[in-house]
């Protein structure tokens, strides 16, 4: 795929229903029955959507989603539609939350706030890609202030500028890695929190990382994303000047 062709599907992707230009609302909840909607009487206060949209209940990890006629609506992955609304029902580190998506928002076809560096082959890098001699758990902060942790089994390892640089992968998968950085760059053209660059062509010693690739992570679009932060080892000391720049909201 081109350049512009994954450009084009980055854009694609952020517009989509869900994409990451329509989310309205992050609400938090603990165990028990809550009302939600756009009335000033619900638990669950939203800014869109009917006065009252339905009720969610928690029993321990148990989530069940109502309708306002009391009709139980089954979830799929953890998500449910319901007038116009994508309600995505969350988890972490033991914080619940429902994430609303506005459907019928149409703005979000219009947003044109991506830009990128100018492509540049050099930027895309064969790296090795080393097993650690054990897996460790790496405490990874997040821009909601929830403190997360996750297992890290491997690392990518490369030479810039004469120097070693070593990437922890932290999300993503075994085929598809995702590493969570931060370049000098944040201080002026990208993202100031991170941005995510995902391996590609894994093999069990090798792995391409494309930093032309690089991209603004969620909390860069919304203030409703729950978003890692780079761990120490991955906050680099020069700059990266490849891949998607800061977007303009």
């Amino acid at each position: 795929m081109s350049y512009d062709d994954w450009r084009a599907a980055r854009l694609a992707g952020l517009q989509a229903d869900a994409g990451w230009l329509n989310i309205t609302d992050r609400v938090e909840y603990g165990q028990g029955t809550f009302r939600i909607g756009r009335a000033a009487d619900n638990d669950l206060v939203l800014s869109v959507g009917p006065d009252h949209l339905g009720t969610v209940t928690r029993t321990g990890s148990a989530i069940s989603f109502a309708n306002a006629d009391g009709q139980a609506l089954p979830l799929d992955h953890n998500r449910v539609t319901i007038s116009d609304l994508l309600l995505e029902f969350t988890a972490l580190e033991g914080h619940y939350a429902i994430r609303v998506r506005d459907l019928s928002d149409q703005a979000r076809f219009a947003f044109d706030g991506l830009s990128y560096f100018p492509a540049d082959p050099a930027w895309r890098i064969r790296a090795d890609w080393v097993a650690l001699d054990a897996p460790i758990q790496q405490p990874i902060d997040t821009v909601a202030e929830i403190a997360t942790s996750v297992t890290v089994t491997h690392k990518a390892v490369f030479h810039h500028g004469g120097q070693q640089v070593e990437l922890l992968a932290t999300h993503g998968s075994a085929d598809r890695p995702m590493f969570v950085l931060r370049d000098l760059t944040a201080r002026d053209s990208t993202y100031p929190a991170a941005r995510f660059v995902f391996g590609e062509d894994v093999t069990a010693d090798s792995v391409t990382l494309d930093f032309n690739k690089a991209v603004t992570p969620p909390c860069g679009f919304t203030p409703f994303a729950t978003c890692p932060l780079p761990p120490p080892q991955n906050i680099l000391p020069f700059r990266i000047e490849a891949g998607e720049k800061r977007p303009r909201l």
